[in-house]
């Protein structure tokens, strides 16, 4: 069963539609479940200044893709992949809490949804392809 707050999360749309302005854009598909996003981000001097997405996804990815606009201009590029990696393995040790700049996420991450770990990380794969990182 979804939890309630997960279905508040991916209610925010505050940032989703596409615009068509950008400086990055990419396209992901989920190959395990068929999960779809696609996003438009506004990167200067080195900060990720706005992201826009549009998703035909589960829930989870769309809770996902939602934090992440809302928390985008905490992440710079430089460090974006090495945070990324903190995160992915902070998650396999369930022991660890999320790394601060991950907080948001403590909703959609945690143990009881591990299983849809593909589907929230999918907005995370997209911006690594759109920076080509």
């Amino acid at each position: 069963m979804i939890n309630i707050n997960i279905l508040k999360i991916a209610s925010n749309t505050k940032f989703s539609g596409l615009k068509n302005v950008y400086t990055h854009k990419s396209k992901i598909k989920n190959r395990i479940c068929g999960d779809q996003i696609e996003i438009e981000i506004n990167v200067k001097n080195n900060k990720i200044n706005l992201m826009r997405y549009e998703t035909k996804s589960c829930i989870y990815c769309q809770a996902s893709a939602s934090i992440l606009a809302n928390k985008i201009d905490v992440f710079t590029i430089k460090k974006f992949r090495n945070e990324l990696a903190i995160l992915n393995k902070s998650i396999k040790d369930a022991q660890k809490k999320l790394p601060v700049k991950f907080k948001a996420f403590s909703k959609v991450i945690h143990n009881k949804n591990l299983n849809r770990f593909d589907c929230i990380m999918l907005p995370f794969n997209a911006l690594l392809k759109a920076l080509k990182l």
